[in-house]
């Protein structure tokens, strides 16, 4: 399919998560959910609470990037749990045995927040394991790599390359995930079909370039690289040391990521271009071609969110 890659006059602060069979699509006021059901679009709006609100210190540079991280952890754990139930009972697998303890120890309100939250906490144990433990255990056990902390820093970053990417098209073969990542084209497709000004229907959808430098996918893998040069601090041999100030390391990496990623969507020169070109190639792995009912989804869900103050969801606002 042909891509308009011209550059959008309007950035817009909205933006999408891929949901199983649905849309999620978060505004400067409000997020919404749209997913496909045999009955049709089932949709949940609900109002944002921002931590930045409470405690303004968590706006500021550098620290946002955190707190926008882990609110989108949740947040997204919490739409993809809403969208998992919203799935046939024939078509849902068993629940796992702490799932069911949770269950049936706890009200269902609790239960759900306890299974969502250790979800979370899951979620970031294996990307500390795959992504910090892992390749720092690797390159240990190579002697030659560990002479220098130059070239340990350097192999140690470049595996985590390799397995983030092995990782993305390991699970880009499945088929659930397949129509997620068409899901995600969708969300990308809509958000430039809305910058460029058009109006959104499907017809007008379709054509958009599914590559969009705004992507979270994309945050993942600046952190990565961003790792490799701040880590590049830490001149301790000892793994299970080395594992820990990388650890302490992680929140000025994701915070310095997050301002990279902040500058590229708000700045379209040769600089912002090869800031953004490794996401970009990227979401070759991690975005599809939609079908016309996932662009309704992202339509749907896009304009459930768009404020009414025009202009209001700028990005970078």
């Amino acid at each position: 399919m042909p891509e308009n890659n011209a550059s959008c006059a309007f950035r817009t602060s909205i933006g999408g998560q891929a949901l199983i069979e649905g849309i999620l699509m978060r505004g400067p006021k409000k997020q919404a959910i749209v997913c496909r059901t045999a009955e049709g679009l089932v949709e949940k709006v609900d109002e944002l609470k921002l931590a930045r609100d409470k405690y303004p210190v968590l706006g500021l540079p550098f620290l946002r990037g955190c707190a926008i991280f882990i609110s989108s952890l949740v947040n997204g754990m919490q739409a993809l749990t809403y969208s998992a139930s919203l799935v046939p009972l024939e078509q849902q697998g068993e629940p796992d045995k702490l799932d069911k303890w949770i269950e049936e120890h706890f009200p269902e309100d609790k239960a759900q927040k306890l299974i969502i939250g250790l979800a979370v906490v899951m979620g970031i144990a294996l990307s500390v394991l795959l992504f910090i433990f892992l390749p720092a255990l690797l390159v240990g056990w190579c002697r030659p790599l560990t002479q220098s902390f130059f070239v340990r820093n350097l192999s140690e970053g470049a595996l985590k390359v390799v397995i983030l990417l092995a990782y993305m098209k390991l699970v880009s073969n499945m088929s659930d995930i397949k129509r997620l990542f068409s899901y995600h084209g969708a969300e990308h497709k809509t958000i430039f079909c809305y910058e460029h000004g058009k109006e959104l229907t499907v017809e007008n959808v379709r054509p958009e370039s599914r590559f969009h430098p705004r992507c979270g996918t994309s945050f993942l893998l600046v952190v990565v690289l961003v790792s490799i040069l701040v880590n590049s601090v830490v001149h301790v041999s000892h793994t299970l040391a080395r594992v820990g100030c990388h650890l302490l390391l992680l929140p000025v990496v994701v915070g310095i990521s997050y301002e990279i990623n902040r500058w590229c969507g708000a700045h379209d020169n040769r600089l912002s271009a090869i800031l953004s070109a490794p996401g970009k190639w990227l979401q070759r792995i991690t975005t599809n071609e939609p079908d016309d009912g996932m662009i309704e989804c992202a339509i749907r869900a896009m304009a459930l969110v768009i404020p009414e103050e025009k202009g209001s969801d700028i990005w970078g606002q």
